[in-house]
């Protein structure tokens, strides 16, 4: 098992939610080592984390370059 072959992918059927109170988002993913699932869990993420990502993935999705660090990788 290599860190190279685990991704993460949202959760079929399940849906981000939020607390207004504090502004933390949760959001449903699926953890893979290639394709094979090895867990269920909520990416938890304050107000500004998500709002940093979602900012991130517009602009990527717009067809923006953004580089990825490859920082933990080997």
């Amino acid at each position: 098992m290599s860190a190279m072959t685990w991704h993460a992918s949202p959760q079929r059927a399940a849906l981000p939610t939020g607390d207004p109170t504090t502004g933390e988002v949760r959001v449903p993913v699926a953890l893979y080592d290639l394709d094979r699932l090895q867990a269920e869990v909520p990416l938890v993420l304050s107000r500004s984390e998500a709002e940093l990502l979602r900012d991130s993935l517009d602009m990527l999705l717009a067809g923006m370059l953004v580089p990825v660090p490859s920082v933990g990788l080997r």
